[in-house]
């Protein structure tokens, strides 16, 4: 099991779990790593960073890693992720790193890193960084480049212009006739994204735009949306925008203050295609926390699916598989092939625009056929989520519960990949029938002797 990297890269407390010596190090490797079979200089590393206040001593850190052992450096400076990605694949990087903790709080930070077709690095590439990063420093084997092969650290901003000028492409219509809202999330799309909309005519309002290193996130973007749909119920804005930290997500809010999220904007994209005949494969690929409502309104349109383990990065290697053209999580990751192999927080913000303008629809009516199944959660603290997974008591009470909901309900059991938290999960028809399915997984645990207690 990777001790630093996850499902959506290394994260950390800043300067507690994340240091700038990890971050020397991976610079370190990957300069190496890129550079050692080639001549002086002809590699290059793309790097971009979020607003939150630890990502400059992160990124001067990576940037003197990778020069450090002889690999050109390119700096986006502040940035989304999904423009680290389309950089690195179309300016033809060998690598690109993003520094971000996402939707997480400004303590934390992390580091993604994405291959040169700008996805997320495998497992296999990953378990050699890592291998280097466990090595006691004072016994290295990377060497440092000396003179003329030491590596360049290049101001690269020009990319976010050129990033901005892409995603105007992938708009055909003028937004002239709509009043957006836009909260950024005091992070990295607070500039980029009203840009790119007033470019392509909107009348746009932007809230959390002025990020400060400590206010990114904090009860703004699209994990706070309370704020948005608050607004939004006063009638000034035909629809809101809520992206997060480093704009990989979308959560939109209609004009009534109802919230479209990740499920909702899947079902709203993909009946679209579907009446244009234009979804390829006929198929959306979901995570396993997609609600049942989903997949019931997708079986009435005639829309298959599937579903992957949770995490873009698992939605994106199967839509790759099979050729697949929308995706996501109902977190509001969308991943849009057409256009990117990464969610875009901005530019799923775009498409539903532009179906709002073709259609003459809001949001809310173009998601009117779907229904969300109540839904029940609880993260009970476990001390040991292994033993957990494999008791054969537990297995039974969870495929008794499931058995009792038959096709009207669902349950789900995971571990945290983060915490020491197993979150056990129900859908329903009516919410009692959730709330009662988990509570006797939650209370087969207690007799198990499992349970430590409940996270919020």
């Amino acid at each position: 099991m990777p001790k630093y990297f996850g499902t959506d890269g290394f994260r950390g407390e800043s300067n507690v779990s994340l240091t700038i010596n990890h971050a020397y190090k991976i610079g370190r490797f990957l300069g190496w790593y890129y550079s050692k079979d080639r001549g002086p200089h002809c590699s290059k590393i793309l790097v971009g960073k979020d607003t939150r206040l630890s990502c400059y001593m992160l990124e001067y850190a990576l940037l003197a890693g990778i020069a450090a052992s002889g690999c050109d450096a390119y700096n986006m400076h502040v940035t989304t992720t999904p423009s680290v990605s389309y950089i690195t694949r179309t300016q033809f990087f060998d690598c690109g790193i993003m520094i971000s903790a996402s939707h997480n709080p400004y303590y934390e930070n992390g580091i993604k890193l994405f291959s040169s077709l700008g996805e997320k690095m495998n497992d296999s590439f990953l378990d050699m960084v890592e291998e280097y990063m466990e090595r006691d420093t004072l016994k290295d084997d990377i060497p440092l480049a000396t003179r003329d092969r030491i590596g360049k650290v290049i101001d690269y901003m020009d990319a976010r212009i050129m990033y901005s000028g892409f995603l105007t492409t992938c708009v055909n219509t003028p937004l002239s006739s709509l009043h957006i809202l836009l909260d950024t999330a005091n992070g990295a799309s607070y500039n980029l994204a009203p840009t790119v909309f007033k470019r392509l005519g909107a009348n746009v309002d932007v809230i959390n735009n002025t990020p400060d290193g400590t206010n990114i996130n904090k009860n703004a973007g699209s994990t706070h949306i309370e704020g948005l749909q608050k607004i939004m119920r006063e009638g000034k804005y035909d629809v809101a925008f809520a992206f997060d930290g480093d704009s990989d997500r979308c959560i939109a809010v209609d004009k009534t203050g109802a919230v479209i999220n990740g499920d909702r904007i899947m079902y709203i994209y993909a009946s679209y295609l579907k009446d244009q005949g234009e979804l390829d494969t006929n198929t959306v690929v979901t995570t396993v926390m997609s609600n049942m409502g989903l997949y019931k309104a997708l079986e009435r349109k005639g829309i298959d699916y599937v579903q992957t383990k949770v995490g873009d990065r698992f939605v994106h290697e199967y839509m790759i598989e099979h050729n697949n053209i929308i995706g996501g999580e109902q977190s509001g990751h969308i991943i849009m092939s057409k256009y990117l192999n990464t969610g875009d927080g901005i530019l799923t913000s775009l498409v539903l625009s532009e179906i709002m303008v073709k259609t003459g629809k809001t949001l809310l009516e173009l998601s009117q056929d779907m229904r969300d199944y109540p839904q029940y959660l609880v993260n009970v603290v476990i001390s040991d989520k292994d033993a957990v997974m494999s008791d054969d008591d537990i297995k039974r009470k969870i495929d008794e519960v499931k058995l009792s909901l038959g096709d009207k309900g669902r349950v789900l059991v995971r571990p945290s990949g983060t915490e020491p938290v197993i979150r056990v999960m129900s859908e329903a028809e009516k919410q009692k029938d959730a709330e009662n399915a988990v509570e006797r997984i939650v209370q087969e645990l207690r007799d198990k002797g499992y349970f430590k207690g409940v996270r919020k």
